[in-house]
């Protein structure tokens, strides 16, 4: 029989073993956080990754077009120069990133009222398609002055609207059907929110895409989809824009379809919010936010905790001592109706003191 100690290397390694769980589990909320910067860093890096593998070969082939075009154009042309197309294309360009297009017979105006209303729409909701943009220095320093003020008020008026439109059709509808189908809260409130989402995806991403197709004749379901997808997310990359492309036997009444798009993208970007915020009220999406600060709880000291403790209890002892004595504990009856049940006692049945009693002792 061999007996003895067991070996050093082994209580080294139950030690740091040890050692390590009670570091985990001390620091998880910040091992958590770590873990997510990690895993969005990596998603990062992989969405980089397969944007440049899909989109480089696409973009080689037109630079491989626009050369040859540009070679055609001049060879066609002998009586142009390279240094005057160049300075052309150049012109060009840089009107068209102002907007200002010199395509065809193009009269549409940019700044009009109702285009100014879509532009200030997509500044103050930090769209942003960038297809209009300031052309002179007074529109770009009042564009920083209404912009500074404006983006702040319209994230506030968003939150109000969004936490009124919440009550409506998040949380009065949850407790509603908490009430009479007496369901766990958890379990209605997936329910309502995959519903929800469900619904809104159908009235302002799939039905507008639709509608989209059949308005803009360049555009199939992708583009559609994509664009609306793009606009009500508040990326705004501004290679779609409906009504670019229409002539005046399309579109007799521009300004009123470039309104509709307006009032659309408002009411698409509440809708979109309010989806958000009633999956950010799930109990799971709480419950992991929480894991990811939850130090912050256990840095109140031990008076504050205990002082919140006690509260909580107190108010649930007192609900349930309330709720057990209405339902349970029979009324107390009066002064003249406990003397009168004494005398009918007392006349039915004369008192005998119980044998062995106390005071039958005294008595003897």
């Amino acid at each position: 029989i061999v007996t003895g100690e067991p070996p050093g290397g082994m209580t080294r390694g139950c030690s740091t073993g040890a050692w390590c769980a009670r570091f985990a589990e001390r620091h998880r909320s910040a091992l958590n956080f770590a873990l997510l910067v990690v895993a969005y860093v990596v998603y990062l890096l992989i969405g980089a990754g397969i944007f440049s593998a899909i989109e480089l070969p696409y973009e080689h082939e037109l630079r491989e077009e626009l050369k040859t075009a540009r070679r055609d154009f001049l060879s066609n042309n002998t009586c142009v120069s390279d240094a005057h197309l160049d300075e052309l294309l150049a012109r060009v360009l840089e009107a068209s990133n102002y907007g200002v297009s010199v395509l065809g017979n193009d009269t549409d105006r940019n700044w009009d009222f109702v285009s100014s209303l879509f532009f200030t729409s997509t500044v103050l909701t930090t769209t942003g398609y960038g297809h209009t943009v300031p052309l002179s220095n007074e529109g770009k320093a009042f564009c920083i002055f209404y912009s500074l003020f404006g983006i702040p008020v319209t994230l506030f008026f968003l939150s109000v609207v969004v936490q009124r439109i919440m009550v409506l059709v998040t949380r009065r509808p949850v407790s509603y059907f908490h009430r009479r189908w007496a369901m766990p809260k958890t379990k209605l409130a997936t329910i309502h929110a995959t519903c929800l989402t469900i619904l809104m995806t159908l009235l302002f991403l799939i039905i507008p895409a639709w509608i989209f197709v059949t308005l803009e004749k360049d555009w199939d379901f992708l583009e559609s989809l994509y664009f609306c997808f793009i606009s009500l997310t508040t990326i705004g990359l501004g290679d779609y824009v409906p009504g670019e492309t229409h002539s005046k036997e399309e579109n007799p009444y521009p300004q009123l379809y470039r309104l509709a798009i307006t009032v659309y993208l408002l009411l698409g970007l509440l809708c979109v919010l309010v989806v958000l915020e009633t999956c950010c009220e799930l109990p799971q999406m709480k419950r992991l936010r929480q894991s990811f600060y939850k130090e912050n709880i256990r840095e109140l000291d031990s008076e504050t905790t205990n002082i919140i403790d006690r509260e909580q209890t107190d108010d649930q002892l007192t609900d349930l001592s309330d709720h057990v004595a209405s339902d349970y504990l029979p009324a107390i009856p009066s002064v003249s109706e406990q003397a009168a049940t004494l005398r009918q006692d007392g006349k039915s049945t004369p008192y005998t003191p119980a044998p062995g009693s106390a005071l039958n002792g005294k008595l003897r």
